[in-house]
């Protein structure tokens, strides 16, 4: 089997790699070590309006289950602001089904698929790369031209190549179950030492269901699943709307920070194995289309020219990075910052925004994929005492 691009990994980021590199008219294959698309399910299934329409698609029941647009977001001692949007902001959606539409449109643009074929190995030998796979426990080699590695946050083609896999991860976790959502376009985030390193979530599917779920440190002392059972049991909004038993559960992880490096010879890394991930909120599916699209288009173009060179291949990188790289490095940093903060600091913060003119502006410029546009109108405020107060709370944590 010969083929100009081979893309290991058939998640969102991986389906429209391959889709861009087919669109640029290269021979392209797809492999994805599982037997189905979608499965397992290692995320929230909340995407940005934006995630949608960067992904090529258009809202659909296909993939829909519920429209979001604001949100509660709690302090440690219980008070909360309502962030209220204008329209629209996100969609709770079915991953599974989402994810098979993106492969399917892929196919359908000329993508070839394998399923249950896993990369075991790499290796260079004259003009092509020997990928070394196993497929329904038979071994095979396929050649290809180049490598486009989307196969999430352990990445063997990361691995294999040189470039490493992200040293900084959250573990996730979370459960389908019967809440009574206060009101079902609202999602619902909890801050503080209940999800030490992120925070907690309530997302409503519709008024009689939600997933409830965090990410935390994964250096922390305690799991994932012990924190999520702690904050269900404690925190008194959960206590008070929650009615039912798990009905599912899924666990995963989310990268913080990108790889030094995306490029390696003749390979390129996307999506979660490179680390593109919004460190405010974890969501990885925006950033990744937009890397997607560029790596596709990128690597297309690189094997019908034969120019295989890693000084022409690192045009995805420096894409990729004046596209989105300075939003990530902005949150990556916040990031980093708000994880000193203790939950005293959290109930100054939620305080300190909890009026009128402050919940306006985040209204009007509240963007979970582009969160610093709303930092800088905050910052506006210059001498408000709300910016005052955030301020303080973000000097005494700087380290």
């Amino acid at each position: 089997m010969i083929y100009d691009v081979v893309v290991v990994g058939a998640g969102p980021t991986g389906s429209l790699a391959a889709k861009y590199v087919a669109l640029n008219g290269a021979k392209v294959l797809l492999i994805e070590e599982h037997s189905s698309i979608g499965s397992p399910v290692e995320c929230t299934g909340l995407l940005s309006t934006k995630a949608i329409y960067e992904c090529d698609l258009s809202p659909s029941d296909s993939f829909i289950l519920n429209k979001i647009s604001s949100a509660y977001v709690y302090s440690p001692n219980g008070n909360f602001i309502d962030v209220q949007g204008k329209d629209i902001k996100a969609y709770v959606v079915s991953r599974k089904s989402f994810d098979q539409t993106l492969t399917y449109e892929a196919i359908k643009s000329g993508v070839t698929l394998l399923l249950n074929t896993k990369l075991v190995d790499i290796c260079s030998k004259n003009e092509y790369q020997h990928i070394l796979v196993i497929k329904n426990g038979t071994t095979k080699s396929i050649k290809t031209k180049i490598i486009i590695g989307a196969d999430g946050i352990k990445s063997n083609v990361a691995k294999l190549s040189g470039l490493g896999n992200v040293k900084k991860v959250l573990s996730g976790i979370q459960i389908e179950t019967q809440y009574m959502s206060r009101c079902p376009d609202h999602v619902e985030l909890f801050l503080g030492s209940c999800a030490p390193g992120f925070f907690a979530w309530t997302v409503p599917i519709n008024e009689k269901l939600s997933r409830i779920g965090l990410a935390i440190d994964s250096n922390s002392d305690i799991n994932a699943l012990e924190y999520l059972n702690n904050f269900c049991e404690q925190n008194s909004t959960i206590k008070g709307n929650r009615i039912g038993s798990v009905l599912d559960l899924s666990v995963g992880c989310i990268p913080l920070g990108t790889l030094k490096s995306t490029v390696s010879h003749r390979t390129l890394i996307v999506g979660d194995a490179a680390g593109q991930v919004k460190p405010t909120s974890g969501g990885g599916i925006y950033p990744g289309a937009v890397c997607a699209k560029i790596a596709g288009e990128v690597a297309a173009n690189a094997a019908l020219n034969n120019n295989l060179a890693n000084n022409h291949l690192i045009q995805y990188e420096t894409k990729w990075r004046k596209s989105i790289g300075k939003e990530l490095d902005i949150g990556f940093r916040f990031r980093k910052i708000s994880n000193n903060f203790s939950d005293n600091d959290w109930n100054e913060i939620i305080s300190a925004l909890n009026n009128d003119k402050v919940r306006d502006i985040i209204t009007e410029y509240g963007d979970i994929d582009h969160p610093s546009v709303l930092m800088k109108k905050l910052i506006s405020l210059k001498t408000s005492s709300s910016l005052i107060k955030l301020l303080k709370v973000f000097t005494r944590n700087i380290r």
